[in-house]
């Protein structure tokens, strides 16, 4: 099989651009409205995504003037997809801070169900002082210590998919036996943060588990995906830091005793599209001409940890921000974000307008071959399995790529014409369906379709 272009759609309220919502086009509701995500997840379905993705964090974001604020919780929205859709994967946002393994661990394994075998989890640590004042705490957990708990979150979480057997359910109404309670295994956990005695009150799903997704890109986030991660969604601004990201992950899956080819990276585009260079450059102008600067310098400060009133709309960053190592919230974003203003000597205006778009992600305006060949161009020189799609617009970005370059990368045969039989999310990603621990490889190798 050649290799094909993994496509995920990351759906955003409005469109990922901060101002899309004031566009004559744009519904400020939407983001609220159960038709407006059944029509996107049709739209990503017709252009044959492996999947669709919600981002989320357990706090209300930023600034309420500027853009939709507050969302639908991800995994009853993705509940309602999975019956208006057939194949498309769909994956949820959950915390590892502020949840707890077993009630997370049943509600991923009752849509892998509902879904017929498509859903995901995109595993995230959650930074920030605000989420945490909404759990009893004074301050944000530390970096390391937030992923320590994670893996251990984890940890627990296997073993609750696991605690049922594939044939713990017997069904034989003559003996009156309708499972066998040998083939269910109690995690008995008992660990630093987290102690789990019974097994999941649900079955077995048929991915065994959804497939396990993580952004982060600091150490911590690499070393986490690494032992972990199926998907990994980054942010790079270059090809040459995308491919260096690529290796590296690559490398580090393959030093943990994984098949370095069971763990997808896909960087974030948000593109723009017009049918002449000139045209789309003009649309990305009209979505910049609509940010309101005030807003965004408050979200500069918050996320360099500068005092507010510190940035001016026509200066540049202060010299002497703290390093990396410094940071305990969202420390790869900090970095691409410092590393962005230095390295193209950008004002905090024009910098802010560079975030608008996909708050660190690559931004490209182009024609749609333009927009296909800088695809092509990523995935073929070792910087990207496939790409997370972040329409500025919704959802007439989405339409217009769906329409316009999807059917590019398809003539180069880079991405499936039409899904063929129906497929677990895992085989769309071309992943093998996790043994059960508690039993041999050779019995549990059988794939369970639903």
């Amino acid at each position: 099989m050649p290799r094909r272009l993994h496509l995920n759609a990351f759906l955003m309220n409005t469109g990922h651009h901060e101002a899309s919502w004031r566009l004559p086009e744009s519904d400020p509701y939407a983001h609220v409205e159960l038709d407006h995500y059944v029509r996107l997840a049709r739209i990503a379905e017709r252009g044959t995504f492996d999947s669709l993705f919600l981002a989320d964090g357990p706090q209300l974001w930023g600034n309420l003037a500027q853009r939709p604020a507050g969302a639908l919780e991800p995994l009853t929205l993705l509940t309602a997809l999975a019956t208006a859709t057939t194949h498309i994967g769909l994956i949820a946002t959950a915390s590892t801070s502020y949840n707890s393994p077993y009630n997370l661990a049943r509600r991923f394994a009752s849509l892998d169900i509902i879904s017929g075998g498509r859903a995901g989890w995109n595993i995230v640590t959650t930074a920030g002082a605000e989420a945490a004042r909404n759990f009893g705490l004074d301050a944000e957990p530390a970096h390391a210590q937030r992923y320590a708990r994670a893996a251990e979150f984890l940890d627990v979480a296997l073993k609750l998919w696991d605690s049922w057997g594939d044939d713990a359910i017997v069904g034989d109404k003559a003996a009156g036996v309708w499972g066998d309670d040998g083939k269910i295994h109690p995690p008995r956990h008992k660990g630093t943060y987290f102690s789990v005695e019974g097994a999941l009150n649900v079955p077995r799903s048929p991915q065994g588990y959804p497939v396990l997704v993580q952004a982060g890109s600091s150490e911590d986030g690499k070393a986490f995906a690494a032992r972990y991660a199926e998907a990994v969604f980054t942010a790079q601004q270059t090809i040459e830091d995308a491919q260096a990201f690529y290796a590296d992950l690559k490398s580090r899956t393959a030093a943990s005793g994984r098949d370095p080819d069971h763990i997808k990276v896909l960087p974030g585009i948000v593109p723009v599209l017009g049918s002449t260079e000139a045209e789309a450059l003009a649309n990305e102008q009209v979505l910049e001409d609509h940010i309101v600067y005030e807003h965004g310098v408050g979200n500069l400060e918050g996320l360099l940890k500068l005092p507010a009133g510190t940035l001016e709309l026509d200066g540049r960053l202060p010299a002497d921000l703290p390093p990396e190592s410094a940071i305990e919230g969202a420390k790869s974003r900090y970095t691409l974000v410092v590393e962005l203003a230095r390295r193209e000597r950008l004002t905090v205006r024009q910098l802010i307008g560079r975030l608008g778009g996909g708050r660190g992600h690559l931004t490209f305006a182009g024609t749609p071959e333009q927009v296909a060949d800088e695809i092509e161009t990523w995935f073929t020189r070792g910087a990207a399995d496939g790409f997370n799609i972040m329409p500025a617009v919704l959802p007439s970005g989405l339409e217009a790529f769906v329409d316009h370059v999807v059917p590019i990368l398809r003539a180069r045969g880079l991405l499936r014409g039409e899904y063929g039989p129906r497929q677990t999310l895992r085989e769309r990603y071309g992943l093998p369906r996790p043994a059960n621990q508690h039993v041999s490889h050779a019995s549990a190798s059988a794939s369970v379709l639903v």
